[in-house]
């Protein structure tokens, strides 16, 4: 106990409370914890459709962790029957097995999302071979673009890291880390400052990124203040803290990460992760998956208050893989009750829904691979 009251007291000076890498897998909920009785609600504004150009610009991917159809009518539910995701129109469906297994995991899932190529499970953007794969934010570097990463969990974690690195194995945080330096990402935000600057090697990469011309900062009231330049925002020691912990982090660091990226005159790539989705899943605790819902879901919100004024910006939603085969049993649209049921503790090998705002997001109508996610993404901003 007082082991875990010095790491909370530490984390009060270095940024949030930090969560354990692997610590959010052996969670489960109480039986009150799978009721979710209602909150505060907030509204949801509707954006029009309307685009300058067939083709975007820039893109904003969001990637919900483990979230499938019912996390999110948990959410629109618990919201009062609206999300900000209503926007997005166009809707299609993504099969999300890996090279080697039906079921994905969030590595294999993400690598597949960032480079159009399946694996297995636990690559980090290498192939079958452990050969390193190209991600669709290193060709939008490549092609001039600006780029980004957030995350609630920490930044080196398996999705994030499957757009920026390439290892063998998702536990190699520090390898990692150390391939964030090997590119020219103007912007990310995460948690993960102990795999930069705490290393077993002694290597400090938060003097490197300094060096490199990076403004790091680890507060996000810091953080949402830099308007320019190339930002590291590294808000955790491991992953961030749960949603009453850490407030409106994704939000806020959404919003800072485009209005950086938007600098740009040729046009960015942002990849944006609610990470917690899957932890409620994992947990089988119906009001983690709502909270988290509902924190992506404004984050979408200010994606979407960007988007509709540049016209030039396309935003896709989607899952890496569905976590808990959760299922809505009961709710109401009036009170924001929500009751869910869970089929398993880990992930399931359920399609997850994709969803489309803005220039050619016709484009993700249908059932696909999630390897065709990154196909049509990578088509329509780089023109390849």
């Amino acid at each position: 106990m007082m082991q875990k009251t010095l790491v909370f007291l530490i984390a009060l000076f270095t940024g949030f409370a930090s969560v354990a890498q692997s610590e959010y897998l052996d969670a489960r909920a109480k039986e009150d914890e799978k009721l979710y009785k209602g909150g505060e609600s907030y509204e949801v504004e509707v954006f029009r459709q309307d685009f300058k150009n067939k083709k975007p610009k820039n893109v904003i991917f969001m990637i919900g962790d483990g979230m499938g159809v019912s996390h999110i009518f948990a959410g629109l539910t618990a919201n009062r029957g609206s999300l900000f995701l209503e926007n997005l129109k166009y809707i299609g469906f993504s099969k999300t097995a890996s090279s080697n297994k039906y079921t994905t995991d969030s590595a294999a899932g993400g690598t597949a999302l960032a480079t159009g190529k399946k694996t297995y499970n636990g690559a980090i953007s290498v192939d079958e071979n452990k050969k390193p794969l190209k991600t669709i934010l290193e060709e939008a570097e490549e092609n001039g673009l600006a780029t980004g990463l957030v995350s609630t969990s920490a930044i080196t974690h398996a999705t994030p890291a499957s757009f920026i690195a390439h290892q063998e194995k998702r536990s190699m945080y520090e390898e990692i880390a150390g391939d964030f330096l090997k590119t020219d990402i103007d912007v990310f935000i995460g948690g993960g400052y102990d795999h930069f600057a705490k290393r077993k090697d002694g290597r400090n990469l938060v003097k490197e990124l300094k060096q490199k011309g990076y403004t790091v900062e680890q507060d996000i009231n810091k953080i949402k203040r830099v308007k320019k330049g190339k930002l590291a925002g590294l808000t955790a020691p491991e992953h961030n803290p749960g949603l009453k912990e850490r407030g409106n982090m994704l939000p806020l660091a959404t919003g800072t990460a485009i209005n950086i990226l938007s600098n740009h005159k040729k046009g960015f790539f942002l990849m944006v992760e609610g990470s917690q989705i899957d932890w409620g899943g994992h947990a089988g605790n119906t009001i983690q998956v709502i909270d988290e819902v509902l924190d992506f879901d404004r984050a979408v919100g200010k994606a979407l208050e960007f988007a509709a004024k540049d016209k030039e910006t396309l935003i896709v939603v989607t899952a890496d893989h569905e976590t808990g085969g959760m299922a809505v049993l009961d709710g109401n649209f009036e009170t924001g009750m929500v009751k869910g049921g869970y089929a398993t503790n880990s992930h399931t090998g359920l399609m997850v829904p994709i969803l489309a705002y803005g220039p050619g997001a016709e484009e993700f109508i249908g059932i696909m691979e999630n390897t065709d996610v990154h196909d049509r993404l990578k088509k329509l901003l780089l023109g390849n």
